[in-house]
C-alpha cells in the first residue's frame, strides 16, 4: 500500500510529534531513578565527609585568607590555576594538594571502592580549598555546585546532570551540599563525582 503525500506527511507529523513527547519522558526517568539514591547519598557519607574536623578547619582557615579577595583577584587566581594544569610547574596546585584536608579527601575517595571519582572543597567564595584530584578550574563560584549550596544555605544539596566519561565510558553524576561549622553556620561546600555504577 502506498501512502498519499497528505496521508504521509501526517504520519511524519505524528511520528515526530510521538519522539518530542516520549522523549522528555525517558529523560525525566532516568533521572528520577538516581534522584533518591544520590540525594541519600549526599546526606549520609558526602555529609560524613564535610564534618570531619579536618576539612571544616582546613575551610574556615581558607575564608580568612579569602576574605578580602575581591573578583580580580578570584579572577587572576583562576586563570592562574588553569595555566597549571597543563604546566610543569604548578605552586598553586600543588599548595591546594599538599594540604592535610586534600590528603584525608584523597583517602576518603581510596576507601570509597570506586564509587567517588573525586572530592573537592570549596570556601566561602568558591574558591578550591581541597581536593582529591586536580580540577580543571580554580574557582566554582560561578556554577551552580556552588551557587545551589552554600548560597543557599544550610541542608542544601544540588544533584549535577548525568554525564559518561569519554575515556571510561561510565556515567556520572556531581553531588553537592553545603558544609557548615559547629554552630551550623554555611561556610563553604563540598562536591564529589559520583559513579553511578558503583550506587
Amino acid at each position: 500500500m502506498t501512502l498519499s503525500k497528505p496521508t504521509f506527511g501526517k504520519t511524519l507529523l505524528l511520528l515526530s510529534t510521538v519522539a518530542a513527547l516520549a522523549l522528555p519522558q525517558i529523560g525525566f526517568a532516568q533521572d528520577n531513578e538516581y534522584t533518591a539514591p544520590l540525594t541519600e547519598l549526599a546526606n549520609s557519607k558526602l555529609k560524613a565527609i564535610a564534618q570531619d574536623p579536618t576539612v571544616v578547619a582546613a575551610i574556615e582557615a581558607h575564608n580568612a585568607m579569602t576574605a578580602g579577595y575581591d573578583q580580580a583577584k578570584i579572577d587572576e587566581l583562576d586563570t592562574q590555576w588553569r595555566a597549571e594544569v597543563s604546566a610543569a610547574a604548578k605552586p598553586l596546585i600543588d599548595a591546594t594538594l599538599g594540604t592535610d584536608a586534600s590528603k584525608f579527601l584523597v583517602s576518603a575517595q581510596d576507601s570509597s571502592a570506586g564509587l567517588f571519582t573525586e572530592i573537592f572543597v570549596m570556601d566561602a567564595k568558591g574558591l578550591n580549598v581541597a581536593q582529591s584530584t586536580v580540577t580543571s578550574d580554580y574557582w566554582q563560584g560561578d556554577e551552580d555546585k556552588w551557587q545551589q549550596t552554600f548560597s543557599v544555605g544550610a541542608g542544601a544539596v544540588h544533584l549535577g546532570e548525568i554525564e559518561q566519561d569519554e575515556s571510561t565510558q561510565a556515567f556520572q553524576s556531581q553531588v553537592s551540599i553545603t558544609v557548615v561549622d559547629a554552630a551550623g553556620n554555611p561556610i563553604g561546600a563540598i562536591t564529589a563525582g559520583v559513579d553511578l555504577a558503583a550506587l
